[in-house]
């Protein structure tokens, strides 16, 4: 019985082989087109962009690790030129610190509009004109159209020098960071916890780090925050920042990675900016500057565009691909460590929903406590502005200042889609709003920081929303938005 059922078999898998070989004989002719020739299939085939352009020859082994980082030192003076010379072109960077209004241990918020208007026009006259004609005049201010990495063509994290002074291992050989340290949070920003708002700036001033995170939180948080915490603060592998021969550092200490806390430091920001994963091609994704982690616990939304339903899952897909520029074929290589969803994800998420805004006058409803501020003074118009004319209690209502939600300002209507610096500028579609207390403290605004303070953030508004704010009106918006 056992050889009939073996002579069956291997008859059965003659059959196959039979049947597969003639398969892969006719299936090239089946799927041709009946018009098309061979010589038509030989074709060489147009160089269309790939969803797997970014993986680097390095990486895959055509080019040393030696050339491609001689390349791009010889490079970066041209390419640092030519981001200075937009910047300079798009605003006025001279420092005009406010003599008044600092963030919580002490740096000066800078007074702006920075954003230089076109020739011969008003901020009124822009704000009176329609955005077809805007459009086809091309007079939508520069510092306004979206702002493009550094070096957009490679993309990855560039951390500001002001932290790179303090940590070698975050310089890029290849590119710097471009905006002047005034228009960023100061460094190190405060650290405020939920659970114990009592005792103020809980960092004492400094960074939090894998050398210090125990000292600093022992007896103030429980032993899974305090694991949660030694997971932000530790390096992982990241696309620039790892081990392969593509990476973008000199320097062996520099192998290691980046942590969470590097970018979000002490669950703030320091201003460090990269590229969105999730848009193809290249030229298409879009500058993300770092947002704060402050007040995490009200958020539903999560990622620029993304729309991540929880803090769990966002923390994951940071790890997971984020890091890696969306990338898992890369990430293999350069050596991805997944946390495990039950416990480390999970710790890391509860230490980050303990992050707290910093201190405000604010009352039960969120608003001005009325009990400090006159009725008729310059905030409390600024509030009645924000909540009424101005509009953006729309999007950003009290208490929390977020609606948590996206919306699609449908800014490209007033500009034509153009290439800027290895940007395409085009529609940006839907963004999380986010929220805006201690909002003084995170320049630059919008999303991709193209707006330098938050009388730039003030004119865009203005302009996109049409408002018609007067001049007095915007400076008392302002007023409000440094309260809150």
């Amino acid at each position: 019985m056992q050889g009939i059922y073996r002579r069956r078999i291997g008859r059965r898998l003659a059959g196959i082989s039979v049947f597969a070989f003639l398969v892969l004989m006719i299936a090239p002719s089946l799927a041709r087109p009946q018009s098309q020739t061979q010589a038509d299939v030989d074709k060489p085939k147009q160089n269309t962009p790939s969803s797997y352009d970014q993986i680097a020859p390095a990486l895959l082994g055509r080019e040393s690790f030696q050339a491609v980082m001689a390349k791009d030192k010889a490079d970066k003076e041209s390419v640092m030129a030519r981001q200075k010379k937009l910047l300079e072109e798009r605003y006025d960077l001279t420092p005009r610190p406010d003599g008044k209004v600092t963030m919580s241990r002490g740096k000066p918020i800078q007074v702006g509009p920075t954003a230089r208007l076109p020739e011969g026009l008003t901020w009124e006259q822009l704000a009176a004109m329609a955005s077809d004609e805007i459009r086809e005049k091309g007079l939508f201010p520069k510092g306004f159209l979206p702002l493009p990495h550094p070096k957009h063509e490679t993309g990855g994290m560039v951390f500001p020098q002001m932290q790179i002074k303090q940590f070698g291992r975050l310089e890029r050989f290849d590119v710097d960071f471009d905006l002047p340290e005034h228009f960023l949070p100061e460094f190190p920003p405060a650290l405020y916890l939920t659970t114990r708002m009592d005792l103020g700036d809980v960092s004492q001033g400094k960074v939090v780090t894998e050398d210090n995170f125990q000292e600093l939180f022992a007896g103030i948080l429980n032993a899974k925050d305090l694991e949660g915490l030694r997971l932000l603060v530790t390096q992982f592998p990241q696309q620039q920042f790892n081990a392969t021969a593509d990476r973008k550092t000199d320097k062996p200490d520099g192998m290691r990675g980046v942590s969470c806390f590097d970018c979000h430091v002490n669950g703030h920001t320091s201003g460090a900016a990269h590229l969105v994963g999730d848009i193809r091609p290249q030229s298409h994704r879009r500058r993300i500057e770092t947002t704060s982690l402050r007040g995490v616990n009200i958020q539903r939304l999560f990622g620029s565009q993304r729309a991540l339903k929880s803090v769990e899952d966002f923390t994951e897909f940071e790890q997971r691909a984020a890091y890696f520029d969306g990338d898992p074929v890369s990430a293999t290589a350069k050596g991805v460590n997944p946390l495990e969803r039950g416990s480390q994800v999970h710790f890391m998420a509860e230490f980050q929903e303990l992050l707290a805004f910093p201190p405000a006058p604010l009352g039960l409803d969120g608003k001005l406590d009325a009990k400090k501020f006159a009725a008729d003074s310059i905030e409390m118009r600024g509030q009645e502005l924000f909540f009424g004319k101005a509009q953006c209690a729309t999007c950003h209502p009290a208490p929390n200042y977020t609606d948590n939600t996206l919306h699609d300002l449908q800014v490209e209507r007033f500009y034509k889609t153009q290439t800027i610096n290895g940007l395409v500028a085009t529609a940006q579609g839907p963004i999380k709003t986010f929220t805006l207390r201690g909002i003084k403290e995170s320049p630059p605004y919008f999303h991709d920081g193209r707006l330098l303070t938050l009388e730039d953030t003030v004119e865009f508004f203005n302009l996109v929303l049409e408002t018609r704010l007067t001049s007095e009106e915007k400076t008392q918006l302002v007023a409000f938005l440094r309260q809150l």
